[in-house]
């Protein structure tokens, strides 16, 4: 597998550090009941707003129910197809729009569904899993597959498994999977004081 820990400018989190969105998926090594677990867990204890927990997560596993990861699959773009063939289990991030609690619009959904996935990404690096969002599928073919509520909205597909070598990959996504991992600078999307003013880092 290729190890592409992130430059960063000080010292973060080696979790932080260490996760990424790898393509190759060993396709021999199926994910245990309690791993999915501890992802779930994970997800589950992320900070929300009215700890409303907007947050809804579909989980497929191929080895205990392969007719229904292939619906799962068969909701993906032609390109992630084409990689994700070989993860053993795919996951599909749901936002809630209406709190519970007062059946108000609750805005701040997505952003705390952003974060429950977040969790799960980084509780994967610990277990040595690759967790890969993908926004390339068919929502509207995921909404009918699986009965989600009109309330809740489709947010990203998630691929999970163990990583393999990049020649694992056809061709065309080897060289993406052992490139230089990029951002930004700070500067340039971090502000202090005032919009476009960059933080201080110093």
């Amino acid at each position: 597998m290729a190890v592409k820990l992130a430059q960063t400018q000080v010292a973060i989190n080696p979790i932080l550090a260490q996760r990424w969105s790898g393509r190759a998926f060993d396709p021999l090594k199926p994910v245990t009941r309690a791993q999915i677990v501890a992802l779930l867990e994970a997800a589950r204890w992320a900070a929300s707003c009215y700890n409303d927990q907007p947050w809804r997560f579909l989980v497929w596993d191929r080895n205990r129910n392969a007719a229904n990861w292939q619906k799962a699959f068969d909701c993906l773009g032609e390109w992630n197809q084409k990689w994700v063939i070989n993860a053993p289990v795919l996951m599909l991030s749901c936002a809630g729009s209406i709190f519970e609690k007062n059946g108000k619009p609750n805005r701040w959904g997505q952003h705390d569904t952003g974060a429950a996935a977040q969790n799960l990404y980084l509780q994967a690096t610990e277990l040595g899993l690759v967790a890969h969002p993908m926004g390339g599928f068919d929502a509207e073919q995921a909404r009918a597959n699986f009965n989600i509520p009109t309330p809740y909205t489709c947010m990203a597909m998630i691929a999970i498994g163990y990583p393999a070598a990049p020649e694992n990959l056809e061709a065309e996504y080897q060289d993406l999977e052992i490139a230089p991992r990029e951002r930004k600078p700070l500067a340039e999307t971090f502000f202090e004081d005032s919009w476009g003013v960059p933080v201080k880092t110093a």
